[in-house]
């Protein structure tokens, strides 16, 4: 299978160059891959450059893991690390993704020096 880029997931997304989202879209019209890493700096980049609020980015998320070419990594743990971000809107998706992953390998708690972070379920502030 193939795998994508955040940038090619932003343009499919935001849609604000057109052929780049019309071969974005050719591109996954085969099936493709999506990694943590890849959701992770997609999401940066729809917070830092686009601006966008946690509610949207959540919606672009839950775009991704319903889109019938895409096949998340590990796409149980991104929905739970979505219904965490979704609760906790305070909270960056990144976060979530990471106590997500942290808690179905069984790795709680979870250490952090991040105050909002620790009162999340499963989280120790140090």
């Amino acid at each position: 299978m193939r795998a994508v880029d955040a940038n090619l997931l932003v343009r499919l997304v935001i849609q604000d160059e057109p052929k780049q989202a019309a071969a974005a879209e050719a591109f996954i019209s085969k099936r493709a891959w999506v990694s943590h890493l890849v959701l992770a700096e997609f999401v940066w980049v729809l917070d830092a450059v686009y601006q966008l609020k946690a509610s949207q980015i959540a919606d672009a998320v839950d775009m991704l893991t319903e889109h019938e070419h895409l096949t998340i990594q590990e796409a149980d743990v991104v929905q739970d690390a979505l219904r965490e971000f979704r609760g906790h809107l305070s909270e960056g998706f990144t976060d979530c993704l990471i106590l997500a992953m942290a808690r179905k390998e069984g790795h709680l708690p979870l250490g952090t020096f991040d105050r909002r972070l620790s009162k999340l379920d499963g989280v120790e502030l140090l």
